[in-house]
């Protein structure tokens, strides 16, 4: 997940550059909602982890 939030990001960069504000501005929302959904599985995983200890 966390591979498709920076590939979004990336397009976002590239399309910024190029001009394109509205696919930059789509690309760039949907790599943050993806950082915060990895964030959160993450954090999940580790609390779990850690109460299986």
């Amino acid at each position: 997940m966390l591979r498709w939030a920076v590939i979004f990001f990336l397009v976002a960069i590239v399309a910024g550059v190029l001009g394109f504000g509205g696919i930059a501005a789509g690309a760039s929302e949907i790599a943050r909602v993806l950082f915060y959904v990895f964030l959160v599985v993450f954090l999940v995983t580790l609390v779990m982890g850690a109460m299986r200890r």
